[in-house]
């Protein structure tokens, strides 16, 4: 966020050993997004007390220093932490409630992913009844489900887990950061592993409520690469603040309440998809030199241990070579966004990274039609008909 531009007072909600790097946050911050954390298995610190934050932005509070345009709330540790971010951002969005669009809170609810809640199971209400005050939420796919009581499956499901959220908490802008649907059937002979990770892509959903409350659905699907990034849904939401206020400044929204575009907008013309295009391309780009550098480390951590003796190891020091392999190798994989700043800040190949607009047609159990001039087939499943274009 000071790459681009943006003047940051963080709070820490863990405060674990680490180097000295960016973090996220506006008013609120979550954990470091580079440096040590938990994926290391090796790690030193505590997790911030609720009071502690409350402590901290009162002091900010003392020296007048929070008079903020946006929040970002990412990683809370416990009920009492998520309670205690909606309290200063309830009491932010009250001293703004005489200028609309004057204060944005983006809400990062961080509970957990692929099937597994990774928070205490109570920070689940507490996040949920904090949604009718956010402006934009980020959630993955799992925690959406957990958000919305919908289960996932389909672009139906995920069309209906997105107005639930829309309708049920006012919740003008949603994108889910990671979507996983089935693939299409095929009768093409098995890919190798190499073959499966070319062609691996993650779909990021959005939208953006119309006046009455149904969702403007966009898509963007990305590459995926072969390694696991720690720390990518961080820069996804830090790069989120700066890019989401520029395009709602350039389309004239700031003095609207929670920068809604007017219903005539269509989905991909949306401050959130322009927004999210250069916050993918970015990304991709960060995450492309590090995967350098991740291979590249691999080919070492190789080297060194063909050229390693092997003389007298026993469990205890095999064990310990492991521990060392998983550091190192973690390591490498440290996003490299010092050394991409320009990256973030000219984000490359924009084309790659544009939103296309999402229409699901669900349709009555048993009955088919066949496709009408767009080309769109609507389905006897029950799964609906889906129109990308």
């Amino acid at each position: 966020m000071q790459t681009l531009g943006c003047e940051v007072s963080a709070i820490h909600t863990v405060n674990y050993s680490r180097q000295l790097r960016y973090t996220v946050g506006v008013a609120v911050s979550n954990h470091p997004l580079l440096g040590n954390h938990v994926a290391y298995r090796r790690f030193k610190g505590r997790k911030t007390p609720a009071e502690e934050v409350s402590e901290l932005y009162q002091g900010l509070k003392d020296a007048g220093l929070d008079q903020f345009d946006m929040m970002l709330s990412g990683y809370c540790p416990s009920a009492s932490t998520v309670e205690q971010v909606g309290k200063i951002a309830r009491e932010l969005k009250f001293q703004a409630t005489t200028k609309p669009g004057s204060f944005f809170w983006v809400l990062d609810p961080v509970m957990g992913d692929n099937g597994r809640i990774y928070v205490a199971e109570d920070t689940v209400p507490v996040y949920k009844n904090l949604l009718k005050d956010a402006d934009l939420i980020l959630p993955n796919q799992f925690e959406a489900e957990l958000l919305s009581d919908v289960k996932i499956h389909d672009l139906t499901s995920m069309k209906q887990a997105i107005t639930k959220l829309h309708q049920a908490h006012q919740l003008p802008h949603i994108l889910i950061t990671s979507i996983q649907l089935p693939q299409s059937t095929s009768s093409t002979p098995s890919k190798t592993e190499e073959d499966l990770a070319a062609t691996a892509k993650l779909t990021i959903i959005g939208s953006t409520s119309t006046s009455d409350n149904k969702p403007r659905l966009f898509r963007i699907t990305v590459p995926a690469l072969p390694i696991f990034f720690s720390g990518t849904g961080d820069m996804f939401a830090a790069l989120m603040v700066s890019r989401l206020r520029k395009a709602a400044a350039d389309a004239c929204l700031l003095g609207t309440q929670a920068w809604k575009s007017p219903d005539d907008v269509p989905a991909t013309e949306l401050p959130l998809a322009q927004a999210a295009e250069k916050v993918l391309a970015s990304m991709h780009a960060v995450l492309k030199d590090t995967e350098a550098q991740y291979d590249a480390a691999v080919k070492k951590l190789q080297h060194d241990q063909q050229h390693s003796l092997a003389e007298g190891q026993g469990p205890e020091k095999e064990a310990e070579v492991e521990a060392q392999r998983h550091l190192r190798l973690t390591r490498a994989a440290e996003i490299r966004v010092v050394r991409n700043a320009r990256a973030l800040r000219e984000p490359p190949i924009l084309d790659d990274f544009r939103a296309h607009a999402v229409e699901v047609v669900e349709e009555v159990e048993g009955h088919v039609n066949a496709p009408d001039e767009l080309g769109v087939v609507k389905v006897a499943s029950g799964e609906g008909a889906v129109h990308q274009t």
